[in-house]
């Protein structure tokens, strides 16, 4: 049965801006007034926000658990925020770190080099803004923190993913690598064969040695023979040098052997008389040497099959299938989708190209998709996205026509006008934090007129004020509609089914006999 990633908790924490609960986000601020709004925000959004002054840091340090992030809200220069990032990576070294700053558009030099401050938030900030903010936080924070990802980055190099597939393959390797067994990874074609083969080589004894790959199907049959243990000079016409094979390149590493099924029987025989007498000679050469290599072979193919069918040798298959592993297709493994593509985009970056950054309409496409070409073709499609669209998230439209069919006209009717209601609606709830001016003087409450009255204190609410600003814009909507919820939902921009919630949150009773 095919799993819908929909479904799965891990597309959830990419897709969802509002999920309720869960670790806090530490607003810290001089201003107990701005950590304060900064933290509504959050909690507008259904993460929790807790506001903690600077000079109380120490104690809320103590008594917390690990946070979801830390936000710095300060109109200060880096010398005087850098002291509160390392308080916090004393106590939390891998808790993300963001910068809440007016009129900085970059992050200073001396904060971008410390490897917890993770994002600068330059108000006035909108919706998709702080969403997309919420949603890489949630997964590092579900991946153990920034330094479990970094560490698990260069442990299972570009190995990612939490599904039982690639768990699977992390047991496996880590319990063969230590020895010097030959290995057979299985999958299709696309399922990154040789990501293993390099994690079994990085995890061995003889990770200081070359790694070293051949594919025995892109070499003709009379070719290889030269390509594997290599030739003197004059040994067949056009040796006009002497040429190391990759026998010889590969020794003290791992030779890799890709698409072995596709080997020719006559080079199956000298391979496996390699194999066992762990020596070879190179062609036009008497002078034997010996094989200090580790094997590790890959294939799409069934190798039962072609050893029934005569294809295959079935003594060279047992020589080479002392631990199989299979790697699993992408199909089976959809729930890794959002960490495979953090890492395809990590690899982009190194090369100097943008990131790809997919609205969640996009996602919902491919995680119905059934790559045929596994996570090669998603790596074709990351790049292609970071080319085409290196300047705003990756929608719908920007993914080839296949992907688009994947997603019926009415679910873009509803994510089209879902996210316009996001950005109209909550867009004025994420402004600057700084009081709004008065110019004609009337006075601090008339600057939000109709909204809210300030405290005596001098102090605004936001929270009170943003569900005040919403009830009121769904009664309008309920009275245009006269009390039709659909009718009214579309107005808004929103699903049916999210405007009852909201009417049962808030206590709002239709005006008409529509049953809600």
């Amino acid at each position: 049965m095919q799993q819908d990633l929909t479904d799965s908790g891990v597309f959830r924490l990419l897709t969802d801006g509002n999920g309720e609960g869960g670790p806090p986000v530490l607003v810290i601020s001089d201003c107990d007034q701005a950590a304060a709004a900064v933290a509504s925000q959050f909690d507008f959004l259904g993460t929790p926000g807790r506001a903690v002054l600077a000079e109380a840091l120490v104690d809320a340090i103590d008594d917390a658990a690990l946070p979801l992030a830390a936000v710095l809200v300060s109109q200060h220069d880096a010398a005087r925020v850098s002291p509160v990032v390392e308080r916090i990576a004393a106590q939390w070294p891998a808790l993300p770190v963001v910068l809440y700053q007016h009129g900085q558009a970059e992050l200073p030099e001396q904060l971008a080099a410390h490897p917890q401050v993770v994002s600068l938030l330059q108000p006035p900030v909108r919706y998709p803004q702080l969403v997309g903010l919420l949603r890489e936080l949630r997964l590092v924070h579900a991946n153990g923190g920034m330094q479990a990802v970094q560490r698990e980055s260069e442990l299972f190099r570009s190995l990612v993913g939490r599904s039982a597939g690639v768990q699977a393959v992390r047991s496996l390797i880590t319990r063969v690598a230590p020895s010097e067994a030959s290995v057979l990874v299985l999958g299709e074609t696309g399922t990154g064969k040789e990501v293993v083969a390099r994690n079994i080589h990085y995890h061995s004894a003889r990770r200081d040695g070359p790694f070293v790959a051949v594919n025995c199907g892109a070499i003709p049959g009379e070719l290889l023979e030269s390509e594997l243990f290599g030739h003197e000079k004059g040994a067949f016409t056009g040796a006009v040098t002497s040429r190391k094979g990759r026998f010889e390149l590969a020794s003290g590493g791992t030779l890799f052997l890709d698409e072995i099924g596709d080997m020719p029987l006559d080079m199956q025989v000298k391979l496996l008389r390699v194999l066992q007498e762990r020596r070879f000679e190179r062609l036009g050469s008497t002078r034997s040497q010996e094989a200090d290599v580790r094997i590790v072979a890959a294939t799409h193919r069934d190798l039962e099959d072609m050893i029934a069918e005569g294809s295959f040798r079935e003594d060279l298959y047992y020589r080479l299938n002392v631990v199989s592993i299979t790697s699993p297709p992408l199909r089976e493994r959809r729930e890794d989708l959002p960490l495979l593509i953090a890492e395809l985009n990590a690899q982009l970056q190194r090369r100097g190209m943008p990131a790809a950054r997919f609205g969640s309409t996009a996602l919902r496409a491919l995680a119905r998709h059934a790559w045929p070409g596994n996570v090669r073709e998603l790596a074709n499609l990351v790049e292609r996205c970071a080319i085409l669209a290196p300047d705003k998230p990756v929608e719908l439209v920007d993914l080839p026509e296949k992907l688009q069919r994947l997603i019926s006209a009415e679910e873009r009717e509803d994510d089209a006008a879902a996210g316009g209601e996001a950005a109209a609606v909550l867009g004025g709830a994420l402004e600057p934090l700084e009081p709004p001016r008065d110019p004609a003087g009337a006075g601090a409450g008339a600057a939000v007129p109709g909204l809210a009255e300030l405290g005596e204190d001098g102090r605004v609410e936001l929270k009170s004020l943003l569900e005040d600003l919403e009830v009121r814009l769904i009664r309008e909507a309920l009275e245009e509609a006269d009390g039709v919820v659909a009718q009214a939902a579309k107005m808004l921009g929103l699903r049916r089914t999210t405007l009852v919630e909201k009417m049962r949150k808030f206590g709002i009773e239709r005006a008409s006999d529509e049953t809600v």
